[in-house]
């Protein structure tokens, strides 16, 4: 049996455990009755787990060697392989727009960029569950306070409930990857509007965490200019910042900061602003 070649550049690291493939594919069990999308399937060692399951499952597969091995080994999935860019995909057409589970063994590369994008369909994916690395499943599963707390932590538990599920050691791969791995669920909380504008509430967080050993007073000055500079080139007056930044909030590191305290920042600076009226 030709097995697939694992490619540094696509970042694959392919998973050898039966047991621990397996257990990965149970965690979609959280969230029952509704399709499946698989993401990176490789040589089928979750899939094969997946498909047992009574509900629809789709894979996502970039590579065309990955592609082939699941059409010879996976006859049945024929229909349900889909050769794409998971990064290019428009997700709303995978279920005809019906919800789904995400899952999969995600290349580490990528595996920040999967949540952006899961965050960007966050009302089609109520539950997420898969293996990346474990710094990242730290970062994603972290508490305010915590020194792996950050960009990740707030934009997803703003939506998700995360569990850190298990760990994975380095030696259950071709090729063993130098880090561990981890495996996370998260599904989707009660949250169906944040309170506040929500665009602005990623330049938030985004820009805070940018030097995040600062103090907010510090950090939130780029994202100050930035929106100084949109309000002049439309004729609009640029508030005063001193009697803003002079509140003790702005004392605080964005660690610091949970989530409704976050959407409390966004709302004070679009309060801020708009006391200022146009010229």
């Amino acid at each position: 049996m030709r097995l697939v070649r694992p490619k540094k550049f696509l970042g694959q690291h392919f998973l050898t455990d039966q047991g621990i493939a397996s257990d990965i594919a149970d965690t979609v069990d959280a969230c029952p009755d509704i399709p499946v999308l698989e993401v990176g399937p490789g040589m089928g060692v979750m899939t094969q787990y997946l498909v047992r399951k009574p509900r629809l499952v789709k894979v996502v597969e970039i590579d065309f060697e990955s592609v082939a091995f699941l059409r010879r080994h996976f006859p049945s999935l024929e229909d349900n392989i889909i050769e794409d860019d998971f990064l290019k995909m428009h997700l709303e057409r995978t279920f005809d727009g019906k919800p789904f589970v995400l899952t999969g063994n995600y290349p580490y590369n990528i595996s920040s960029q999967i949540f952006f994008k899961m965050l960007d369909y966050k009302d089609l994916i109520p539950c997420c569950t898969g293996m990346i690395q474990k710094e990242v499943a730290e970062r994603i599963a972290a508490r305010p306070g915590n020194k792996s707390y950050g960009i990740l932590s707030v934009l997803i538990q703003a939506w998700y409930s995360v569990e850190y599920l298990f760990t994975v050691h380095e030696h259950v791969f071709n090729p063993p990857p130098k880090v561990k791995s981890a495996v996370i669920r998260m599904t989707r909380n009660d949250t169906n509007r944040l309170g506040c504008d929500e665009r602005l509430f990623r330049r938030v967080v985004k820009t805070t965490f940018n030097q995040r050993r600062k103090t907010l007073r510090n950090n939130i000055r780029p994202l100050l200019a930035d929106l100084d500079m949109q309000r002049q080139t439309t004729g609009i007056s640029v508030p005063d910042h001193s009697a803003f930044l002079a509140d003790e909030l702005f004392n605080r590191r964005p660690e610091q900061l949970s989530v409704s305290d976050f959407v409390s920042l966004t709302n004070r600076l679009e309060e801020h602003y708009a006391s200022v009226q146009p010229k």
